[in-house]
């Protein structure tokens, strides 16, 4: 099998979606949190799109290489571990205004569905929980690499890219809009997932 068909099969198996998770062989695998950056940007009166991240981002799923199955996909983001490179505004975005990080402390995010677009990328569907409401949340994603690591562990591990928008109405952020803060909020994610233990 050639190198391109073996990614092509692993992102098939990334994207399998939904499968029984107690099928046998498969295998828990957890985002490498020392690996795993989830950044936004968004629009600032027109001038230029505010950079931030989230520093604290933990994920697991369940996953079999041999029967392209994947299941039980969840990753927990706190809310209050927003970072923006300003103090001041950090706090704004953690208040009532924006992500109400005290009454809704965890961003949650769990995969429903997907499919293969490409030799390496895929779409993957699945649903959003912030500040008590649950929407729709599509990623579009990359499979860049699955592999066992070349140091340090040498676990297997999955390297990916995903980006996605989250329209902040949705789920009540209306503070300053209308061109002073955009409403789409564009979502950067990289990760690395290793086979757990």
């Amino acid at each position: 099998m050639t190198v391109s068909l073996i990614r092509r099969a692993a992102l098939a198996a990334v994207l399998a979606l939904g499968a029984p998770a107690a099928q046998a062989g498969m295998q828990d695998w957890q985002l490498d949190p020392k690996h795993t950056t989830l950044g936004f940007l968004v629009e600032h009166i027109g001038y230029a799109r505010v950079f931030g991240l989230f520093r604290e981002v933990e994920g697991s799923f369940r996953y079999d290489p041999e029967t392209q199955a994947l299941a039980d996909v969840r990753v927990v983001v706190p809310a209050g571990s927003v970072w923006t490179n300003d103090e001041r505004r950090d706090g704004h975005v953690r208040n009532k205004d924006f992500l109400d990080a005290e009454a809704h402390p965890e961003i949650v995010f769990t995969a429903a569905g997907g499919t293969v677009t490409g030799e390496n990328s895929g779409r993957v569907e699945g649903e959003l929980s912030l500040r008590g409401q649950s929407h729709p949340l599509a990623l579009e994603v990359t499979l860049n690499k699955i592999g066992p690591y070349p140091f340090g562990h040498g676990k297997p591990t999955i390297g990916v890219s995903a980006r996605g928008t989250v329209v902040r109405s949705a789920y009540g952020m209306t503070y300053a809009l209308g061109g002073i803060v955009g409403d789409e909020v564009e979502l950067l994610i990289e990760f690395e997932a290793v086979l757990a233990e």
